[in-house]
């Protein structure tokens, strides 16, 4: 399998400063093993860490019950499930999977052409502050996987148009970090909040980055 490596830079909360950092257009084994020896048992910790604290098992994260590996062996070699990944300092820190495939914008300006459908992202467990991890090791791998989500529709002609369900602790991200539209809850999807994002919302979102 032939992986593109791209250069970006994460931010490292802790040391305050901007650190060298790996976008990969694939989820190797690399990726599942670190998973496996470092993100599951780090969930675990955090997890135990909620339970400790007596936050309500709505807050706990809904992603807890994803298996990487099971993920990887559905969509591997499938031409329209592109995966992409984030390593910083040799660790794996985000995975994202996107759909190409018999998707349609719902909102009305746009309805009905393609887009890219971001079906999976992740951040390593140690990133994600609603895991009390005080503070989170790095800030930034969520965005950057969304502009890959974005730069992919480019590519695929779609103008940067990209849609998504949305997990509860995710909602703000997505409304204000990315910009992109709420559509609300949809209830063919286990109620999650549906998000899309138009080629403007992306042009935007990119030029934000761009200036950080």
């Amino acid at each position: 399998m032939s992986v593109t490596v791209s250069p970006i830079f994460l931010f490292d909360v802790e040391a305050g400063a901007a650190v060298a950092a790996e976008l990969l257009d694939a989820i190797t084994d690399k990726q599942l093993a670190d998973y496996e020896a470092e993100w599951v048992p780090a969930l675990q910790t955090a997890l135990q860490r909620l339970n400790r604290a007596n936050v309500a098992y709505a807050r706990w994260p809904q992603s807890r019950h994803w298996d990487w590996r099971r993920k990887v062996a559905a969509f591997q070699g499938m031409l329209g499930r592109p995966g992409f990944s984030i390593v910083c300092n040799g660790v794996t820190q985000g995975m994202m999977y996107t759909d190409l495939v018999g998707r349609q914008c719902q909102i009305q300006r746009q309805k009905g052409r393609p887009f890219v459908y971001v079906d999976f992202v992740e951040n390593a467990p140690w990133n994600r502050a609603e895991l009390l991890f005080d503070p989170p090791k790095y800030r930034g791998v969520g965005s950057i996987l969304i502009r890959a989500a974005i730069e992919l529709s480019r590519h695929e002609e779609f103008k940067g148009r990209i849609g998504l369900h949305s997990l509860p602790q995710a909602n703000d991200f997505y409304a204000n970090t990315c910009g992109m539209t709420d559509m609300g809850p949809d209830e063919t999807y286990h109620g999650l909040r549906y998000f899309e994002m138009t080629p403007e919302q992306a042009e935007a979102f990119c030029k934000k980055g761009d200036r950080t």
